[in-house]
Order: C-alpha cells, then sequence, then structure tokens
C-alpha cells in the first residue's frame, strides 16, 4: 500500500511547496523507489485553462490532454514521471462532478453536504491508481487557513485517521522571517501557523522552514518545542543558488532521511549523480549566448516557466548560460529602429505562444529580422504561426492573418473544427466554450526525412504536447514552400501542419506544439538543445575572436 505523505503550506504563499515536493520526491527516487506527486487546487476554476498567465502563471499541458497547474511541471522535471489527468484536481471540478451526480440522482434524495461527499471526493482523488507506488505525495495549494482550502484539510485529516500515521506523513512549509531591526530571525509567524493547523485537526510531522540565513540550532530546538515535533524534524530551507541544487540541499538538511524515519524505514542512501551533474552543469559553463524571447506575458516569467527551463536545459545539453532577454513584443509595433536595437545583440530569437492579437505584428515583426539577418529562430505554437503569417506576407500575400484576430482574406491561420486525433475523428465548435476546446494532450507528427528537424530528432516518428485552438491552413502550403518555407513535420493524416522551416537558414524551425513541456534537465529536448547550439555558432560567427599577441 501506497504512504501518503501531504504538504501544506503556512504563513506567506509563495514558500516554494511545489519546488519541495519536487525534490523530496526526486531524493525519494534517488532511494529506489517509486514515487507520484499530486497537486490539490482549493480554488473553484474546473482547470487553470481559461486563467490570465498574469494571475496564474503558464498552464501545463500532459501527454492526456489535460490542463493543470504549473507545480505539474516541476514534478515531471525533477523526477521524470509523466503527469496526468489524475493529478490535479480543484474545488471546481469536484463540484462540478458532485453537482451532476445530484442532477442525475446518484444520491438517492440525500443532502449533499461538503462533510460527506466534498471530502469523499478528495479522499477518492488522492488515492486512486497508487497500487504500484511507494509514496504518493499531495501538495495542497494555498495557506493554512484560507477559507477554500478548509475541505482538502478536512480531508486529508480524515486520511490520517483512516490510514493511521505509518501511513501518512505531514510536511508544514513555514517561513521564518528575518527581522533586520531586531537583527534576529522570528520563529512567532511558524508557531502560529502549526497552531492554525492543529487548530483544524492536524499535528504536522515535519516542519521545513523557510529562512535567509542559517537557522541557529537554539531557534530550531524552540520551535520544535513549540510545535510539538522533533528537533531533527525541523529542516532549514535556505534559498538555494538555482533550482537544481535544491534537492542536494534538502538532502544535506536531512529532509528525506526524516521522512523515512517517520515511517519506520531503512534505506540505502541516494543516488544522486546524475543530479550531482547537473548542478555541476549550470553552475560552471563554458561559455555562454543570448536568446531574445518576444511574448506577450513577458512581465510574469512564471507565465513562460516551463520555456525558461526548457532554454536553460538547453544550455546543459551545450555546456553553456543561457542569458534570456524577455522582450515585450508591443514595442516592435511602433518603430523598426526599435527592432534593430533590440535584436541584433540577440544570438537566437524565440517566439512563444500566447491568446489574442495583442502584439501579433511585433512577433511578425521579429520573424522577419531573424529571417533577414540570418539570426537562430524558434516559434512555438503562436510563434510558429506568426512566422507562417510573415513568410505568406513576403511571398506576395499582403493581407495574410489569422482567423484569430477576426475576419481576414487570407486565412494563413484559421480554426479547424474537425481532424483525426489518437482517439479517432475529434470535433469542436468555432463559437464554442474557451475551457476544454483546443487540441490538448500529446499528438503524433511523421517528419519528411531528409529535413533538419528529423536530424535533430534523429527520428521520422515523433509524439508532442500540444495547447492550441488555431491551426496553419495546409492550402497555403504551395505558396509557402515556394518561398523557402517548408512543412517538414505534419500530423499523420496529412491535414495539420506541425513542423516548418527553412532549410537555407542557419536555424528557423517554427512547431506547433509545445516541445517545452517535454524537456528535463536530465533529458534535454532536442529542439531546445539544437536552437542553443545554433545560438552558440551565431556567438561564434558574430563575435570576432581577439589577435592573440
Amino acid at each position: 500500500m501506497a504512504r501518503h505523505i501531504f504538504i501544506t503550506g503556512g504563513v506567506v504563499s509563495s514558500l516554494g511547496k511545489g519546488l519541495m515536493a519536487a525534490s523530496l520526491a526526486a531524493l525519494l527516487q534517488a532511494r529506489g523507489y517509486r514515487v507520484r506527486i499530486r497537486k490539490f487546487d482549493p480554488y473553484l476554476n474546473v482547470d487553470p485553462g481559461t486563467m490570465s498567465p498574469y494571475q496564474h502563471g503558464e498552464v501545463y499541458v500532459t501527454d492526456d490532454g489535460a490542463e493543470t497547474d504549473l507545480d505539474l511541471g516541476h514534478y515531471e522535471r525533477y523526477t521524470g514521471v509523466s503527469a496526468r489527468q489524475a493529478d490535479n484536481i480543484t474545488s471546481g471540478r469536484i463540484y462540478q462532478d458532485i453537482i451532476a451526480k445530484e442532477r442525475r440522482g446518484d444520491y438517492l434524495g440525500a443532502t449533499v453536504q461538503v462533510i460527506p461527499h466534498v471530502t469523499d471526493a478528495i479522499k477518492d482523488f488522492a488515492m486512486t491508481e497508487t497500487e504500484d507506488l511507494d509514496f504518493v505525495l499531495c501538495e495542497i495549494g494555498g495557506t493554512v487557513g484560507d477559507i477554500e482550502g478548509l475541505p482538502f484539510v478536512e480531508a486529508l485529516r480524515q486520511m490520517r485517521n483512516e490510514l493511521g500515521r505509518e501511513q501518512t506523513c505531514f510536511v508544514h512549509v513555514t517561513l521564518v522571517p528575518y527581522i533586520a531591526a531586531a537583527g534576529e530571525l522570528k520563529t512567532k509567524p511558524t508557531q502560529h501557523s502549526v497552531r492554525e493547523l492543529t487548530g483544524l485537526g492536524i499535528q504536522p510531522d515535519i516542519l521545513l522552514c523557510r529562512c535567509d540565513r542559517e537557522l541557529p540550532e537554539s531557534e530550531r530546538r524552540k520551535i520544535a518545542l513549540f510545535c510539538n515535533v522533533r528537533p531533527q524534524a525541523v529542516i532549514p530551507a535556505l534559498d538555494a543558488p538555482n533550482i537544481y541544487a535544491v534537492p542536494l540541499q534538502y538532502h544535506h538538511e536531512g529532509l528525506d532521511a526524516e521522512v523515512l524515519h517517520h515511517f519506520g524505514m531503512a534505506s540505502e542512501a541516494p543516488d544522486l549523480s546524475r543530479w550531482n551533474d547537473i548542478t555541476d552543469r549550470f553552475e560552471y559553463p563554458e561559455g555562454e549566448v543570448t536568446i531574445g524571447v518576444v511574448g506577450k506575458y513577458v512581465g510574469l516569467q512564471d507565465a513562460y516557466k516551463s520555456l525558461n527551463e526548457a532554454l536553460v536545459h538547453g544550455g546543459m545539453a551545450n555546456r553553456v548560460k543561457v542569458n534570456v532577454n524577455w522582450i515585450d513584443a508591443e514595442i516592435f509595433e511602433k518603430e523598426d529602429s526599435e527592432i534593430a536595437a533590440a535584436l541584433e545583440p540577440m544570438h537566437g530569437i524565440l517566439v512563444p505562444g500566447g491568446f489574442g492579437e495583442r502584439g501579433t505584428e511585433g512577433k511578425i515583426a521579429s520573424v522577419r529580422f531573424a529571417r533577414e539577418r540570418e539570426v537562430p529562430f524558434f516559434g512555438i505554437c503562436l510563434g510558429m504561426q506568426m512566422a507562417c503569417i510573415e513568410g505568406a506576407r513576403s511571398a506576395g500575400v499582403e493581407k495574410a492573418n489569422s482567423t484569430e484576430f477576426g475576419p481576414t482574406e487570407e486565412p494563413v491561420v484559421g480554426i479547424i473544427t474537425e481532424w483525426m486525433g489518437k482517439d479517432g475523428l475529434e470535433k469542436r465548435a468555432e463559437g464554442g466554450d474557451l475551457g476544454g476546446t483546443m487540441r490538448l494532450g500529446a499528438y503524433k507528427a511523421e517528419l519528411s526525412p531528409n529535413s533538419h528537424v528529423a536530424s535533430i530528432y534523429n527520428a521520422t516518428e515523433i509524439s508532442e504536447r500540444h495547447r492550441h485552438r488555431y491551426e496553419v491552413n495546409a492550402s497555403y502550403r504551395e505558396t509557402l514552400e515556394g518561398n523557402g518555407l517548408i512543412f517538414s513535420g505534419m500530423s499523420p493524416d496529412g491535414l495539420l501542419p506541425e513542423i516548418v522551416e527553412r532549410p537555407d537558414h542557419p536555424f528557423f524551425v517554427g512547431v506547433q506544439f509545445h516541445p517545452e513541456y517535454k524537456s528535463r534537465p536530465f533529458e534535454p529536448h532536442p529542439l531546445f538543445a539544437g536552437f542553443i547550439a545554433a545560438a552558440l555558432r551565431q556567438r561564434d560567427w558574430s563575435e570576432p575572436v581577439a589577435a592573440e599577441l
């Protein structure tokens, strides 16, 4: 039977519960255990698919088409275990399912209540598909005391009673702030947070204390005394030099050992060689490149979390540091001089995905700059669509545009209502709801054997994750290919363009899918590794080597 580890947060949000969960899972995995991580989100949205990136950050997509919290990206990157629909639940989805059952009469006239109906649904979610696992880590979003999170805390309290202490462990992440005027760390916020949690019926077993400096042994013992845990269960969590050093840091502080102690389990020392390798690659690069990301949500980098990490992974593959210059696409819609000033120093240009018309002309301008100046270019999702519109305009189709932005005489990009998916014919309505009506999840693509991308992948059949509503119109294939933009990847039925490239360009690739979702620090995605390699060549070509004296 799988053991459950429940991770809660207190005092303030953004303490890093997701990274902590991912790091602990990676450490347990390094000891040979089978793990899975799940996220409980208390908000009432059914999923984050319709939420603004400025409010929630990126939407992470799984192979089976679930739109999930960005923490699932951390889980996958740290453990390599592909997340599923069953690994993220929201209050909205729970209530939606319960109300649908009530309308059907499934409850046989019973009064539907938070206890037991909502809490039972939460417990069912935590327990499903866990038979072949050693540990299931469940992260609860928000902070203890949030009104929307109370049903989740109550469900976990019930699980502790039902499964027993020997099968459950509560890890509470808190803040120990430093007050400069007093010149000391303050433990009172942690004490109050634990008191709040125990007032809801849960006694934490381990405290992970976020602080910006060393936690003195005296303060550690004080926290243990007032919070009713043993001193070894008070784990300091200082800021790490980079996020991939976090597992090593937590291991050094004894987090994984304390979890195993709680369960009464003995284990060999973990094999952390691959974590040592990637931290070495990150901290000791052999050069650097600068990538310009021309996007529309650059004010919040969490909107491009997986993208940023995939660029880092591409740098690790080439053992270089990747400096990312986040550029608002709207600045390119004013004067051409702005484009040259911003993009000339870049060794590569990446145009990411997005929705809506804002900033698209700026993205098209950056594509044109990359094409004309032969700067390595990588377009993802909307970025590929902008590359096709730019290619059509440069081929003489002056009114080329996307129907996403309104009626157009030349719909190079438009909504496609029917296509052959992995489960047969799939349909969507042009005027349907925004939520859940996109092409979501993993789909196969067939690559042209002699194409650039086939050599990058070293394969002619791939599977990648999608999240989009509009597609490049294959009717314009002849026009685009006549102007040098080749359709080098297509859906198996030949209807949907998946990849375009310019063979006569140092690196010009656009993809309809999101390769960043499948990049891992131990297995950098080949497209990102190839893009950074091209940027490295661009750097060496554009920056003359100083003559030897």
